[in-house]
C-alpha cells in the first residue's frame, strides 16, 4: 500500500458521501495504490449507516467502528494502527479540508520531509471564537515547544510510516502531533492549504478547549523536556523553595541570638518551615519519578532514542572480515 488517508468521523452523515467522493477523485490522481480509513468516534446519527454504504461501492474503504465517543485523538491513534501505507494523510470529515491539497502534501514529503503540516492560510471560521483563539494558542504552544508552526490545529497532515507507527497519542494530544513527533528528531515542513466553510453539520469545537488546550500543553512539555530526567524538573523546584526556607531560618536565628527578636509570633517563621518542607517534597518526588522512569525503560526494554537510518557496508564486503576473525580466535583457543 503506497497511501493511507485516515479520517476520524463523529455525527458526519450528510458530508460523507461528498468528501468521498472529492477523496477518491484525488486519491485515483496519485496513480498509486491507497485505502481510505474511517474511523467511527461512536457517532449518533446515520454516519456509520452511510460509511457501510459506501464500503459496499469502494474496495478501498475501510471503517472502524469505536463502542463510544473516544475522541479525535483516540480515533486518529486507531487510524494509525491500521494504516498500511508508506505515507500516511490524515484530515477532518467535516469537508473544511481540501482533498485536493493532498498531491501537495505528498510532494513536499518526498522532498525529504518526515512531517508535513497543513496551514490553513485563508480559514473560513469565526474570528473572535476560532480564530483569534487559535492563533494565540499556536503562539504559546510553538514558544514552549520550539517547534514553530502557524497552524497546530489543521488536522490536514502528511506522515511517513515511519512516524505515524512511532508517535503515541492519548487524551487529547492530537493538535500537539508535530510537537510529540519532534522528540524522534523528524523534519517537519509547513505548507499553505485551502481551508473551506462549514456546509453541514456542526462544530464540535469552540472557546470552552482553549484550557484544556493549556493543561494539555504543560504536560507535552514536561513529557519533551523532563520525561527521561524528572528529577531536574522536581529538584530545581525542590532546591529553590528549600534553600529560601533555610536562607530564611538562618536569617531569623542570627537575629533571635544577636539582637534578641522574639521568633513565637512571627509568621515568617512557619513560612521557613513550610518551604524547606515543601522542597524535600519535591526532591522526593523527582526520585520517585527517576525510579518510575527507570522501570518504564527497562520493563519495556524502551529505546531511549530514536534511529533514523544505519549506514554500513554491504554484507558480501563484510563476509571475508568475519571469517578471518573467526579464524584467528580459533588459533588463539588452541
Amino acid at each position: 500500500m503506497d497511501v493511507s488517508v485516515v479520517l476520524p468521523v463523529f455525527n458526519e452523515e450528510d458530508n460523507l458521501q461528498p468528501l468521498h467522493a472529492e477523496l477518491s477523485a484525488a486519491l485515483r490522481g496519485l496513480k498509486r495504490r491507497y485505502e481510505i480509513i474511517f474511523v467511527d468516534d461512536g457517532s449518533s446519527d446515520r454516519s456509520l449507516d452511510v460509511l457501510q454504504e459506501l464500503l459496499k461501492k469502494d474496495a478501498h474503504l475501510r471503517i472502524i467502528e469505536f463502542r463510544r465517543n473516544f475522541g479525535q485523538t483516540a480515533a486518529l491513534a486507531a487510524g494509525f494502527d491500521h494504516a498500511r501505507g508508506d505515507i500516511v494523510i490524515t484530515l477532518d470529515a467535516d469537508r473544511q479540508n481540501d482533498p485536493k491539497d493532498i498531491p501537495t502534501l505528498i510532494a513536499k514529503l518526498e522532498e525529504g520531509y518526515d512531517l508535513v503540516n497543513g496551514w490553513r492560510f485563508s480559514r473560513k471560521d469565526p474570528f473572535l471564537s476560532r480564530k483569534l483563539p487559535s492563533r494565540i494558542a499556536n503562539w504559546i504552544i510553538s514558544a514552549a515547544t520550539d517547534v514553530k508552526l502557524h497552524d497546530y490545529g489543521c488536522t490536514l497532515k502528511a506522515f511517513t510510516k515511519e512516524v505515524a507507527k512511532n508517535i503515541s497519542l492519548y487524551g487529547e494530544m492530537h493538535r500537539f502531533i508535530p510537537a510529540i513527533a519532534s522528540w524522534m528528531g523528524v523534519r517537519i515542513a509547513e505548507v499553505k492549504v485551502n481551508h473551506r466553510p462549514r456546509v453541514s453539520g456542526t462544530s464540535k469545537y469552540g472557546i470552552s478547549r482553549t484550557l484544556r488546550v493549556v493543561l494539555d500543553l504543560m504536560t507535552v512539555k514536561f513529557l519533551l523536556s523532563y520525561s527521561a530526567r524528572p528529577l531536574q524538573f522536581f529538584g530545581m523546584i525542590g532546591l529553590l523553595s528549600g534553600s529560601l526556607g533555610i536562607l530564611l531560618s538562618i536569617w531569623m536565628t542570627i537575629q533571635r541570638l544577636f539582637f534578641d527578636i522574639a521568633l513565637a509570633d512571627r509568621p515568617l517563621l512557619l513560612l521557613a518551615v513550610l518551604l524547606i518542607f515543601i522542597g524535600l517534597q519535591f526532591i522526593t518526588f523527582g526520585l520517585l519519578g527517576e525510579l518510575q522512569t527507570r522501570i518504564y525503560y527497562e520493563a519495556q526494554d524502551k529505546p531511549v532514542y530514536a534511529v533514523r537510518q544505519v549506514f554500513e557496508r554491504s554484507a558480501a564486503k563484510r563476509a571475508p572480515v568475519k571469517r578471518a576473525v573467526s579464524k584467528a580466535k580459533k588459533t588463539t583457543r588452541s
